[in-house]
């Protein structure tokens, strides 16, 4: 790698540790007005502190976040699906390089669907932005995505798809945890990080999964509904930052939430 993706990768995977703690606000780009994100400057603002990057569209990042606060951010670039549409794995590029930099940010990052109709376009388009990284010194990070077909997220089916990645290029990958993540892990030669996924049931739910992701081998964690879609989404995170940067047990990362809940106020669901 050359200095300035050297230097660029180190923002969002903390030398210290060789963790990563990054908030996932991107979903807009196929949800539309999640909820909990209709309004992401809101959502954003009091998680930032405990954030080590964003992730997020350019269109929010320039509406919704202030560009005197300096936060590394990774950049999704990939979209033209919808919720609503008939197949979620049909995307494509949509952000150019030039406007990447132009916004400074430390990684861009893109969706693949190994085993769907739009298998190659996605793969192939990973790897036009890996020759543009090379060119301009900027990270990638490809996501491993499902679309709807959660059944999918088994060890077997994921290290196909992160190793395929990393085969073709991308400098890290964002994946969902599952049972013998490990195996995941171990046979992924660049940093794997862990997505939060649909809410979990519970709170304890969605720090035990960041609990075990850790604790089995990821370099961090990309997460967004399970953090901002809990009632206590400050103490969340700030739990979950306690367990990736300094290896903080699950029982006293529990602990630590409910210490925090008594500090933050729970949030008001919005219906």
């Amino acid at each position: 790698m050359d200095w300035g993706l050297k230097n660029r990768l180190a923002q969002i995977i903390r030398p210290e540790t060789g963790k990563a703690v990054m908030l996932a606000v991107d979903h807009g780009y196929f949800l539309g007005p999640v909820s909990r994100l209709e309004n992401p400057a809101k959502t954003i603002a009091p998680l930032m502190q405990y954030a080590d990057s964003l992730m997020i569209t350019r269109g929010a990042l320039r509406a919704c976040v202030d560009p005197l606060r300096t936060k590394p951010i990774v950049l999704r670039v990939s979209g033209g699906n919808s919720i609503v549409g008939k197949d979620l794995s049909d995307e494509g590029l949509t952000v150019s390089f030039e406007d990447a930099i132009r916004l400074n940010v430390s990684a861009v990052a893109i969706s693949i669907y190994v085993g769907t109709d739009h298998e190659n376009r996605t793969l192939t388009n990973l790897s036009k932005l890996v020759d543009e990284g090379q060119r301009y010194g900027m990270p990638v990070l490809a996501v491993t995505a499902v679309g709807k077909e959660l059944a999918k997220r088994d060890a077997r089916y994921l290290s196909l798809c992160c190793r395929i990645a990393a085969e073709l290029g991308a400098h890290f990958v964002k994946t969902y945890y599952c049972d013998e993540f490990e195996k995941v892990v171990e046979t992924c030669p660049v940093p794997v990080v862990i997505a939060g996924g649909p809410k979990l049931k519970s709170d304890e739910d969605a720090l035990e999964l960041a609990y075990e992701a850790i604790a089995r081998g990821a370099a961090g964690v990309d997460m967004g509904r399970n953090i901002w879609q809990s009632r206590y989404p400050v103490p969340m995170i700030a739990a979950i930052r306690k367990i990736v940067h300094e290896k903080m047990t699950f029982a006293a990362a529990r602990e630590l939430f409910e210490d925090l809940k008594k500090k933050h106020p729970a949030e008001a669901r919005v219906k």
